[in-house]
Parts: C-alpha cells; structure tokens; sequence
C-alpha cells in the first residue's frame, strides 16, 4: 500500500496552515525595516542609483534561486507584460516615489501619513465598482480607526522637513503606484511562482530605474553602512518581504491585504525606539494600539461580501 499516511498528511496541512497564519505578520515586521535601510544608506547614495543597484542585486539573487530550484518561468507573453506592469508600479514608483521624496526633504511622518493612505483608496475603488467588490460597515470602521492610529504615531514628525509641492507630488505618486500595482495585481495576475514573478517585476522596475539614476548628479560612497542598507534591501526586503507581499495579495482580499500597511508605521516606531533610542511616547503606543485594532476588524470580517 502506497500514500502519505493520514498523521503525516495532517502534521503537514498543520504546518502550511501554521505558515501561512504567519505571513502578514512576518511581512509587516520585515516591511517595517525599510526605514533602517533608508536611514542607513540614503546619505551615502542618490535614490535611483540605490534602487537600481537593489533591483540588479535581487535580479542576481532570485536568478541563483531559479536556477538552483528549477522553478517555473510565467507562461505566456501577456503574464509577462502583467508582471512587469506591476513591477513598475510597485517596485519602480512606488519605492523610487517615496525615496526622491525623502531625499528631497519632505519628512518622513508625512511621506508615511501620504502613502499609508493607500488602504482607504484601494476601499473606495472596491466599493465603486459595485456590490460584488463591497467593503462591509465593520471593514470601514476598521480602516479608519487604522488611518487615525497612523496619523498619532506620524503626528510627532509631520513638522519635520519642508514640504513642497515637487515631493509632496513624489509621495503622491508613490501613493498611486502602489496602489494601482496592487489592485492591477489582484485582477490580472495569475498565480504562477513568486520567485520568477518578482524575478519579472525587478527587470522592469530596473529598466525604468537604472536611465534614472545616470542622471543623478551625487555619487555613491561605498560605506560600510551603505553595504550593509543594500545587503538587507536585497535579501530581507526584496527576497523576503517583496516576495510575502505577492502572495499575500495573491491569496487574500486586496482590502485586507493593504490594510496591513497600517501597521507598518507603528512598527517602524518601535525599531526606531530599539535601534536608534527614539522616543516612544504615549502618542505613539496608542495609534498603535489603534492601527491593530482598525487592521484586526478588517482581516478578520468573515462576510463573504467583504473580499476585494
């Protein structure tokens, strides 16, 4: 008699239940260090150079990856062009809007504030699309009270940097990038395996990235900083945390998935109070405890109604 015994069977849905219970958490944690990354490698490199040496960097990884686990290339040339429309978007305007932005002075708190509104458009396009695509009453107290516990953990370093209207145009356009890559991902996407789907997604991010960065007037100094920024950029952020967004917004509804980014802010407080003693004030605990509480009764609507 041939087959898994039905112990074995059950151990092992057991775990991939175990494991996929963890992705958003794992995904937060990791997304969350994309502010210790820019705060170590901006001063030492312009944004696009950075970015392009990122995205050629996790090209090379996911490539060793492939190759070493012989994992499928997307079939058909349309899965292609999808891929790379999202890589543009969410990899290449996304991540290059809110670097210029930074880099261009606009604060960090209102960077976050404009880019953590992406969970309240992506409800609002749902909604608009009609009641096959709806956002339930819970969901909508959920996100709000998600966007008010943000703006009390980035209410402390709204007054920081200037604000005009070239980077704020910047985070705006990082807004719309990551926000239209996520819903375009939702829809035309097919699932096929995440590591030649980001593999995909990063030549085209690196095709519109890299022309970028040669007209970047300011060089890139190789401080040890710098190495250590790029090497968690490619192996925890690209690798880990690029590939749990994919599959999250693969498995799960497009509301409940970016509602997660709620939680990204209050977290990055929290290593900044690790890594960097700053200060983590009552402010701050209590959007945190907010953003939880808004993002909890967004994922865990059970009304079938409720997924976009």
């Amino acid at each position: 008699m041939t087959g898994v015994p039905a112990s074995d069977a059950a151990a092992a849905a057991s775990r991939q239940a175990a494991l996929l219970a963890a992705m958003p958490a794992v995904f937060v944690l990791i997304w969350s260090t994309g502010f210790v990354v820019a705060r170590l490698g901006m001063p030492h490199a312009p944004p696009m150079g950075f970015l392009a040496w990122r995205y050629a960097l996790s090209v090379a990884a996911f490539l060793l990856w492939i190759g070493w686990s012989r994992a499928a290339w997307p079939r058909g040339r349309s899965q292609w062009q999808h891929l790379a429309v999202t890589g543009v978007l969410m990899h290449a305007g996304y991540l290059g809007g809110v670097w210029a932005a930074v880099k261009d002075g606009l604060g960090a708190g209102l960077a976050a504030l404009v880019v953590g509104l992406q969970p309240m458009i992506t409800a609002l396009w749902i909604s608009a699309r009609g009641h096959r695509h709806h956002v339930s009453g819970r969901q909508w107290l959920g996100l709000a009270l998600g966007l008010a516990g943000l703006l009390l953990v980035v209410w402390h370093k709204l007054h920081l940097g200037e604000a005009r209207p070239f980077n704020v145009g910047l985070a705006v356009l990082a807004l719309a990038s990551i926000t239209a890559g996520t819903l375009y991902q939702k829809r035309w996407v097919k699932p096929c395996d995440v590591r030649t789907a980001n593999t995909v997604q990063l030549l085209a991010a690196l095709a519109v990235t890299a022309p970028l960065a040669w007209l970047e007037q300011e060089a890139i100094e190789l401080h040890p900083e710098l190495i250590g920024a790029m090497a968690w950029s490619v192996l925890a952020l690209t690798l880990g945390g690029s590939s749990l967004l994919y599959l999250l917004i693969q498995r799960g509804a497009a509301t409940a998935v970016t509602s997660l980014m709620y939680l990204v802010p209050p977290c990055t407080a929290v290593l900044a109070w690790l890594l960097f003693d700053e200060t983590l004030g009552p402010l701050v605990l209590t959007g945190l405890a907010l953003s939880a509480a808004g993002v909890a009764l967004v994922v865990r609507d059970p009304r079938p109604a409720a997924r976009g």
